[in-house]
């Protein structure tokens, strides 16, 4: 199926960069042995997805990345929500390209709809592991 892109904000991806992040998102979720149906990725503000965050998931704080799962058996579908405020900000704080910052964010929602989790410390490193490697892949 498809990577769609969605934004509600002023930031988007060129063309070019859609296909290949698409391409790369597909090939991930391809590689884990899982079909890909529809992932969407909406871009958005810190305030848009605190208040998603407030709404879905009762947390009240701020994230830079939302993933509702929508898969069903091997077939992997979702909706990613990414605040390009946050990925702007962790990249600052990180010192990594905004470009590499937004390919971890990517790739880390595409990673839960896989189904990793990132609770405990182990997890998180693993998901991180993941994560790196996965990135590794588009930049080079």
């Amino acid at each position: 199926m498809a990577v769609y892109y969605q934004s509600e904000n002023t930031f988007s991806l060129s063309q070019e960069e859609e296909i290949r992040r698409g391409n790369w998102v597909r090939s991930v979720i391809e590689e884990s042995g899982f079909d890909c149906g529809e992932v969407t990725y909406i871009f958005c503000s810190d305030e848009d997805l605190l208040e998603i965050n407030q709404r879905y998931l009762k947390h009240d704080t701020y994230t830079d990345i939302i993933t509702f799962d929508y898969g069903q058996g091997r077939l992997i579908s979702g909706d990613i929500f990414i605040s390009t405020d946050r990925v702007i900000e962790n990249a600052e704080k990180f010192k990594v390209p905004f470009e590499h910052e937004l390919a971890r964010v990517m790739i880390h929602g595409v990673l839960h709809l896989l189904g990793m989790d990132d609770h405990t410390d182990e997890d998180k490193q693993n998901m991180r592991t993941e994560e790196d490697r996965h990135i590794k892949i588009l930049i080079d």
